[in-house]
């Protein structure tokens, strides 16, 4: 017979309360188990602040930009969520996509925050080949700045 499993308190990515044999009170850490998972399913950010909104809704989520204030303060780089009145911050991990409301694009997260790069059109130069090799580069390394492509 094998060894029985031995937990730590927190889950090891997000940190979500695990539950143990015995344990009063279960509801506080299921109820906050449930409230991150909530929040980071199918991530969505109302836009990047640097200070929390004036009158937050219960369910939204910011993620919190550069030199944060008020409520905020020290939490660069992490997600606000909003549950029941209270803030509950996430600090983010390598891989981690979020929609931006605001701007309708992805943020993905690995080691900071990045968007995809605009690319530039060409703009009917006087040498087509040379503006659509330009155009596919630039295109080319957007993909490849977002982690859509591998680089090479």
């Amino acid at each position: 017979m094998s060894d029985p499993i031995s937990f730590d308190t927190l889950s090891p990515r997000f940190g979500l309360p695990l539950l143990f044999s015995g344990q009063a009170q279960k509801e506080v850490y299921v109820n906050e188990a449930h409230a991150l998972i909530d929040a980071l399913l199918h991530c969505a950010v109302e836009s990047v602040a640097t200070a929390p909104p004036a009158i937050p809704a219960d369910g939204s989520n910011w993620l919190i930009g550069a030199a944060a204030i008020g409520d905020w303060s020290g939490k660069s780089n992490s997600i606000a969520c909003r549950q029941d009145g209270n803030w509950i911050y996430v600090s983010p991990r390598d891989g981690m996509i979020v929609l931006n409301r605001a701007t309708g694009q992805q943020l993905r997260y690995v080691g900071t925050w990045t968007a995809a790069a605009n690319v530039t059109p060409p703009s009917s130069g006087n040498v087509v080949d040379v503006e659509a090799r330009a155009a596919i580069i630039s295109i080319l390394t957007a993909l490849e700045a977002f982690g859509i492509l591998a680089t090479s």
